[in-house]
């Protein structure tokens, strides 16, 4: 899962969803030394990824990738996981997602204090370049995938992975709209 779909999961506190995106950045980080709700949503953040990772749906999107760009397919969906939430956002939410996704930029903002400097560098470029609300567009994820694929220092065949999503998109939001529901579900049992 992406940041968005983590934050939209998590717990609902503003310690907790920030848990939820550091556990994105724990590496190094003492967690036993965070306040218990934030620890809660590093904990949570896991239980999200562990889940997914071993979801039949998950697995069979997978599978849809080539051969080729398979090895990226978790980093391709968990993006698209962010756009598929937005895309579909009415049927899980009652909040509208524009009013969710400045209430977690203030968050952001309110508790730096609490975040890693990595963290802090990457809240503060979502924030400014308003991150969630480009993930609406999937033009736009794939702008976000060729960026991650910038960051990868070997060779590799991710560049444009947007366009076999673009191939099977009905069938991956398909497969999306059968697992996130189960994850909701999952998610929420979550303590």
């Amino acid at each position: 899962m992406n940041h968005l779909a983590h934050l939209f999961l998590a717990p609902d506190s503003p310690h907790a969803r920030i848990g939820s995106v550091m556990g994105d950045f724990a590496r190094g980080l003492k967690v036993r030394e965070l306040p218990p709700t934030v620890r809660a949503g590093v904990h949570h953040h896991r239980a999200v990824d562990s889940f997914t990772d071993s979801h039949p749906e998950v697995l069979a999107s997978k599978r849809l990738f080539s051969q080729q760009r398979r090895r990226f397919a978790g980093v391709a969906l968990d993006i698209l996981y962010d756009h598929y939430l937005l895309r579909h956002w009415q049927q899980f939410s009652n909040v509208d997602s524009g009013t969710f996704i400045d209430t977690v930029y203030q968050e952001f903002r309110d508790y730096e204090h609490l975040m890693p400097d990595k963290m802090k560098r990457v809240t503060r470029n979502m924030v400014e370049n308003d991150w969630f609300g480009t993930y609406a567009d999937l033009d736009s994820v794939g702008f976000a995938l060729n960026r991650v694929a910038q960051r990868i220092r070997f060779q590799h065949q991710f560049f444009d992975i947007i366009d076999e999503i673009k191939e099977n998109d009905r069938e991956l939001e398909r497969r999306f709209l059968i697992f996130f529901p189960e994850l909701i579900t999952y998610a929420g049992d979550v303590s």
